[in-house]
């Protein structure tokens, strides 16, 4: 009798596919897809529009001239100054001394202990002076550093040199011929720093005058020993000054109607206006002249000059540059903008071909921009209204054939979740902004999102994913 076999075979149901299961799979396959399109998508980011201006002040370095006349030493010696830098003296008024043996300033040195150099508002004053540059240097400009360097100079030896006046007159009745103390010819302004700039006009300039690394300006200390015929200071007997600077063809462009300029001075807290005019240099380029009857004592031992010229602010809408775009629309009349039927709604009665007959149909349309002879419409297939079609003007038997376009700039908003179309009118603008009227009939206001850069977008009713 054979035996019975004692292995066990593990029943395998067989795999039931239902209707369920594939509803399962293809929903989990829709999600799986959508999850990586929108990880892999470019998001596109929305801009909130504020209202805002954009002041484009423009930068300039001008030259300055004056009504300066420069004066020689007459005669050989040791020099040491009386007035101090930027002062103004009386005609007559003893603006330095010449000590032919050198005997003054040794008779100084011994009484040094008993004069107090730099008083409490002279030390103010050369501070106030080294925060000024300070407030306007800029590392493109190195060269500035030995320009203040100088000036600080001047300031600081004439400021000793002052204080030691009694002390030279009471030293003079010691030394007797040897020592003289020279008047001012005329009354002006003193100024220390001889450049050779001084007798230059606006048509002797070229555009190498605004090179500054060949700029050299000399300052005679006291107790130097100067030579007969040497520089030794200058003197400005005119308010009135000006400064040169040179114009680019956007400059010409906008400041070629104007009569008047507000510049403003960084660093020294001072904006003012100036007679502006353009005047050719000596190498046929035109420049830029500001005339000004104030403030020549702030800049006397300067010749370069830093300033901006204060444009108009445009108020308006402030939006990014990259969210402007451009976009063609269909121009048609606007004589031939009607309302259909009982509705309020605006839009063209436009010609229609059948088996009947020809007939007008109300179309409603979406008016993106508007002037005084035209109304904008969209251009896309889907649109009711193409190139081709002919529109019946109302109330008349005249007939325009659309075909007609033209570009307008604007942004896509974003309120609704797709994109739309907004035309714009910029006002100004400068490298990151521009500045947008508020208020036009299609256009934007304040709050409304739109996209930051338009080239994430591939064109009107887009959905937006952020």
């Amino acid at each position: 009798m054979a035996k019975k076999s004692k292995k066990i075979v593990k029943y395998r149901r067989p795999l039931r596919i239902n209707i369920g299961m594939i509803v399962f799979a293809l929903m989990f396959l829709y999600l799986a897809f959508y999850v990586y399109q929108y990880q892999t998508r470019e998001k596109v980011q929305p801009y909130e529009v504020t209202e805002g201006s954009i002041v484009n002040d423009r930068n300039f370095t001008g030259i300055i001239l004056r009504d300066e006349t420069t004066e020689y030493a007459a005669q050989s010696g040791y020099i040491n100054y009386y007035i101090r830098e930027g002062k103004r003296a009386a005609a007559g008024t003893s603006v330095y001394s010449m000590d032919e043996t050198g005997q003054v300033a040794r008779l100084m040195e011994e009484n040094a202990s008993s004069t107090e150099l730099l008083s409490d508002q002279d030390v103010a004053s050369v501070k106030k002076a080294l925060s000024a540059f300070s407030l306007a240097y800029s590392d493109g400009q190195f060269d500035q550093v030995y320009d203040a360097k100088y000036s600080l100079e001047a300031m600081v030896m004439e400021y000793a040199n002052f204080n030691s006046l009694n002390t030279d007159e009471q030293l003079a009745q010691q030394l007797g011929g040897n020592f003289s103390q020279i008047q001012a010819p005329v009354s002006g302004v003193i100024s220390y720093s001889i450049d050779g700039c001084e007798d230059l006009e606006a048509s002797q300039i070229t555009q190498s005058d605004f090179d500054r690394s060949k700029y050299s300006r000399a300052i005679t200390h006291a107790g130097d020993l100067v030579e007969q015929g040497t520089p030794v200071y200058k003197i400005v007997t005119d308010d009135n000054w000006s400064l040169i600077f040179p114009l680019s063809e956007s400059d010409v462009t906008d400041f070629g109607e104007q009569t008047s300029l507000t510049v403003r001075f960084p660093g020294h807290d001072l904006t003012t206006s100036g007679d502006f005019s353009m005047v050719a240099g000596a190498d046929g380029e035109r420049y830029g002249k500001l005339d000004f009857t104030k403030y020549m004592v702030q800049f006397i031992s300067e010749r370069y000059l830093d300033f901006q010229v204060v444009m108009d602010v445009a108020q308006g809408l402030k939006i990014p540059v990259s969210a402007v775009t451009s976009k063609n629309f269909y121009l048609i009349p606007v004589t031939y903008l009607t309302t259909g039927g009982d509705s309020d709604q605006e839009g063209f009665n436009k010609e229609i071909y059948t088996e009947n007959g020809t007939l007008v149909e109300f179309v409603p349309t979406t008016i993106y921009y508007s002037t005084d002879e035209y109304y904008y419409i969209d251009t896309a297939e889907d649109e009711p209204l193409h190139a081709g079609d002919y529109l019946v003007k109302p109330d008349s038997s005249d007939r325009f054939q659309i075909g007609q376009t033209a570009s307008l700039q604007g942004v896509y908003n974003i309120n609704r979740g797709y994109s739309v179309f907004k035309q714009i009118e910029i006002l100004a603008q400068n490298d990151e902004f521009y500045t947008v009227k508020k208020g036009t009939s299609y256009g934007l206001s304040v709050y409304d999102h739109i996209v930051l850069d338009a080239s994430t977008v591939g064109g009107e009713g887009d959905l937006i994913y952020q």
